[in-house]
Order: C-alpha cells, then sequence, then structure tokens
C-alpha cells in the first residue's frame, strides 16, 4: 500500500515540468505576438509549478525543429481528476522531496519552496521535475519510519521539523540507517537559541493542545478582523486605528498585502485612488508615518485590468475605459500628483515583485519610521 493511504495527514503537491527547448540555441518567438521577457515567463511558469497549476503546454513550443531533437516531455500517468498518479512512474524520472512536521508542516514546506525559488531556470527551462509531499501532524515513531522508509525507496530528500527531541532523533538514526539525504530545519536553530537563552525548549510543535493561546494570536485574529472592515476604503473614519494605510489605484494588490499583513498581526486600512473621485479626507489627517503609496508599471496594470474585466463579465464595446491605456496612464499620473503632494509617504513600486516581497518594504519601512524621528520630505520610491 502506498505510503500516502497510510499516513492520513499527508498532502501531495506535484510540481512538475519538462523541458522541450533546446539548451545549445535557447527560445525564439516564431509566431506574431509581441514578445515577452523570457526571464519574466520563467519566473510565471515557476511559480505555477510550484503552486501545482497545470502548464500550458503550448506556451513551452516556441522553438522549431532543430537537428538536434529537443528533449522531449516526461511520460505521467495522470489519474482522471487530473492529479499526477507517481505510483507507476519510475522513481528516477521525479525528484522527490519529503516534508515531514509534527505540527502544520507551514515552516518546513515554506523554507522548501523559498530554497526552490532558487531553481527556477532549472526546474521550468532544463527539464528537472521535482514533486514535494507534505507529511503533517506526524507524532509517533512508527508513522515516521514509514514515511522514511517510503523515501528511501523512492530515492527521495527529507526535510523535516520535528520539536519533539526523540522523534527528531529517530528522523536523523533513520535516515542515516537507510541512506536517506536529510536536513534539519528546526533543530539547528532551536539549539543554538536555545543556548543563547540558557534554557530549554519545551519540545512540543506550536500551536499543539494543551499551550495557552497567546496574545499574538488574538492580536493577528483582531487584525484580521480589522483589516477586512476596512477593505476598499470602507469605514475611512476608523483610519486613525490603522497601523498601516495603503493607498493606490486599482489593481495595485491592496486587498491581498492588507491581508498578508494583518495575519502578521498588523491593522492595516486600504484606500482606493480613483479619477475623478475625491479622496476621503482622513487620508490626510491620520499620522503620514502609516501611510504608503503602491504605484504600478502602466502596461502591466492594463493587462491585469483586462483579465479582470473579462473575469467580471465586462464588455470590451467601448462602454467601460476601466482597462483602456489613456484612462489607465490617467489614473496614475492622478495617484502620482497625490503621492507628490503628500512627500512623507514613500511610493512602493510593486511591478513584478510578489506580495511577500512588497510587504517585506512595508514593514522595513514602518518600523524605521517609528524608529528615526526625521524624515526627508521628498516622495521616495521603493
Amino acid at each position: 500500500m502506498p505510503i500516502w493511504q497510510l499516513c492520513p495527514n499527508i498532502h501531495s503537491v506535484p510540481q512538475i515540468v519538462a523541458c522541450t527547448r533546446n539548451d545549445k540555441t535557447g527560445s525564439k518567438s516564431v509566431s506574431g505576438r509581441p514578445k515577452v521577457s523570457p526571464q519574466l515567463n520563467r519566473w510565471f511558469r515557476a511559480r505555477a509549478v510550484r503552486s501545482g497549476q497545470k502548464l500550458d503546454r503550448s506556451s513551452l513550443r516556441t522553438q522549431p525543429p532543430e537537428p538536434n531533437p529537443p528533449v522531449r516531455p516526461l511520460p505521467l500517468p495522470v489519474d482522471p481528476d487530473g492529479a499526477v498518479n507517481l505510483d507507476g512512474a519510475d522513481v528516477m524520472t521525479v525528484k522527490s522531496i519529503y516534508i515531514v512536521s509534527d505540527g502544520t508542516g507551514w515552516t518546513a514546506e515554506h523554507c522548501v519552496n523559498a530554497a526552490l525559488g532558487q531553481f527556477d531556470y532549472c526546474l521550468v527551462d532544463r527539464g528537472c521535475p521535482v514533486s514535494t509531499h507534505l507529511f503533517s501532524g506526524i507524532d509517533d515513531a512508527e508513522k515516521l519510519l514509514e514515511i522514511t522508509k517510503q523515501a528511501a525507496k523512492e530515492g527521495a530528500f527529507f526535510v523535516y521539523t520535528l520539536a519533539d527531541p526523540s522523534l527528531a532523533s529517530a528522523a536523523k538514526q533513520a535516515c542515516k540507517l537507510w541512506g536517506v539525504p536529510s536536513t534539519d530545519v528546526l533543530g539547528p536553530i532551536t539549539e543554538a537559541i536555545a543556548s543563547h537563552l540558557g534554557v530549554s525548549p519545551s519540545g512540543l510543535p506550536r500551536g499543539a493542545s494543551g499551550l495557552p493561546l497567546s496574545d499574538d494570536y488574538f492580536r493577528r485574529i483582531e487584525a484580521v478582523e480589522f483589516t477586512i472592515k476596512q477593505d476598499d476604503g470602507a469605514c475611512p473614519q476608523n483610519l486613525a486605528e490603522a497601523d498601516i494605510v495603503l493607498t493606490g489605484v486599482s489593481r495595485t494588490g491592496k486587498t491581498p498585502l492588507s491581508i498578508y499583513l494583518a495575519q502578521k498581526g498588523y491593522k492595516v486600512a486600504n484606500v482606493p485612488i480613483v479619477l475623478g473621485v475625491g479622496v476621503p479626507r482622513t487620508l490626510f489627517e491620520v499620522d503620514p508615518k502609516k501611510v504608503f503609496g503602491l504605484t504600478i508599471n502602466p502596461l502591466v496594470l492594463q493587462n491585469i485590468r483586462r483579465t479582470r474585466a473579462k473575469t467580471m463579465g465586462l464588455s470590451s464595446d467601448g462602454r467601460s475605459n476601466y482597462s483602456e491605456m489613456n484612462y489607465v496612464r490617467e489614473e496614475l499620473e492622478f495617484a502620482g500628483r497625490l503621492f507628490a503632494q503628500n512627500p512623507l509617504w514613500p511610493v512602493i513600486d510593486v511591478t513584478g515583485k510578489a506580495i511577500e516581497e512588497t510587504a517585506a518594504v512595508v514593514l522595513r519601512l514602518y518600523h524605521d519610521r517609528k524608529h528615526i524621528c526625521t524624515m526627508p520630505r521628498i516622495s521616495k520610491r521603493y
């Protein structure tokens, strides 16, 4: 019986892609469509791979036949529901990464995804398929050994975050016994912090039953509730209560960025800037150290708005100028003038940035400004 049937808490996230370009010649566009930046294209495709989305194979076949044939796609069995089935696949065709945790596995999963981000060029363009499997809630040695045996059979790489020292030791010994390459994500830093603090760790996974809910937990819940109520300019009278206020034109990522920051415990409000519509007066009354402007490249914004208009069922017969370039540019210029009138608001260009990257910039500036009293009275872009 496959290991994922033995362990009900396993989540398999296939991240599989095969190369169809010739490594010597590179890929060239032969269609009449505008050329897209290869780096940006690889970035989008790699993110789709790591999130488990299906790739449009037609977008990968962009090179005409050459004397030396390109690498062919790898044949992988697919279940009726569209999921990749690795039971009957040659284990040597897919590099597996097992992620094991006695908690949710969030820490280890994000560490692995961050590391895989360093290999976007390989995952997409060089045909090195990777499949990650998350085993969460593994709290006894029997399950742990079963997973380790399966990892040995598949030749998988074993990544684990086990707060229980006995489980972590068992994982280390089992991997050594069966020759499974492994990495302990949590152990070394926990030991280092314990040595620094001079106290012993609890040995319990974060959020384990029996542990009291911390003030930080309730603060994050309160922040999320506040942020949802303040979305898209709602309740402008409450802007003074926010820790962070985001403002920008439509489709600059204000809402997802707000939710991401709220999950970190920050109360966030976002205020849309719309051409011809007045901005709430309270936006100019709050502490300017809280306010952050968001801007974006007009071409990128137009493409995002066109996609958004299609999903909303808006017609393209000219009755809506939401995604027209002239309107997009005018609205961005209107927002730019507003930012220039408020030079203490940092302006962050979100073009090509992931939500996490923009959030990192916002939080760095937010904490820097809390500890530095003087700020140059010029609008800066980040």
